[in-house]
């Protein structure tokens, strides 16, 4: 029997200049590196070594180099993981990499869908909007504050750990309420877009019909790909097309995506992207019994592919 792998696609907000030093000079990886280049407007990799870091966390840049990264990640690894049963999941905008690692879309389709719903989410954003994370409460407490200060869950990680979006003055609210509260954790996030929740849905529409046009495939045989809408299995495309556009303007459901892990038997976890956020909350969720990795966790690629061995 296999062993089982879920590979956990990285959302924004941990992007760095060193980002692709790992592969930088991978041959499996230039052409990823090429289709990037072409959407971004110059090499990812030299891209993120400017000066001027805000460039790095502008939404369309920030949304098309992480799923570069886990592109081109995956496609340095492809061939080291046939011995593995593989589950994709993605947070935010890492379930458009999820997509394409599960073969439903081609990467350089990722790419031009990444700019895309950047585009759409910019477009219809309201101005002064954004997110903040609240975590170490218990969820009533946090439904009642997002009640209470007009915000949405964006993203529910666990009972007690979310992410809120909302117009900048009412997050500011919440934030202090939760921090009065006994909050372990609230702050506002350096993100200008409400990120799944209703101000969003103006995009949802557009952004479906534009992976439709794609024409996505299924997934692989023996690939599951999960839905960050609610942690169900992608068996229907058209369907999961609808989730995957929904969710920009909805709550992810990143707890249901880890509870999959679990149900599926999962017994590995490694976290392709930047940084190392879904593999500490990983540790931390359910699958704390599980062999957790991160990319980033290995200074080398050869330590990378010594543990996946």
């Amino acid at each position: 029997m296999s062993n089982k792998l879920a590979i956990l696609c990285s959302g924004q907000g941990r992007q760095h200049p060193g980002m692709f030093d790992m592969i930088a000079h991978c041959p499996e990886a230039e052409a990823i590196f090429n289709d990037t280049k072409e959407i971004l407007g110059e090499d990812p990799r030299v891209f993120v070594k400017q000066e001027n870091t805000e460039n790095l966390f502008s939404n369309r840049s920030g949304q098309i180099l992480c799923c570069a990264l886990s592109l081109a990640l995956y496609a340095v690894l492809q061939k080291y993981l046939s011995k593995y049963r593989v589950l994709f999941a993605g947070y935010s905008v890492g379930e458009l990499s999820a997509w394409g690692l599960a073969g439903c879309l081609t990467p350089h389709q990722v790419l031009e869908l990444a700019a895309h719903r950047a585009e759409l989410m910019n477009a219809v954003s309201p101005a002064g909007a954004g997110l903040a994370g609240i975590a170490g409460l218990p969820r009533y407490l946090i439904e009642d504050i997002a009640n209470k200060t007009n915000v949405w869950i964006a993203i529910s990680n666990t009972e007690e750990a979310v992410v809120v979006g909302g117009m900048r003055e009412n997050l500011d609210l919440a934030v202090d309420l939760a921090l009065k509260a006994g909050a372990a954790t609230a702050r506002c996030l350096k993100v200008a877009v409400p990120s799944h929740t209703p101000l969003l849905e103006a995009a949802v529409a557009p952004l479906q019909q534009t992976l439709l046009a794609m024409h996505p495939a299924s997934p692989g045989a023996g690939v599951r790909l999960i839905s960050g809408l609610d942690g169900e299995p992608v068996f229907c495309i058209q369907e999961g097309a609808e989730r995957l556009a929904k969710q920009v303007g909805s709550m992810v459901r990143w707890d249901a995506c880890m509870q999959a892990c679990v149900e599926t038997g999962s017994q590995y976890v490694l976290e392709l992207g930047p940084g190392t956020a879904l593999a500490r909350m990983a540790h931390n969720s359910i699958l704390a019994g599980t062999n957790v990795r991160a990319m980033e966790d290995f200074h080398s690629l050869s330590g990378l592919l010594s543990w996946l061995k």
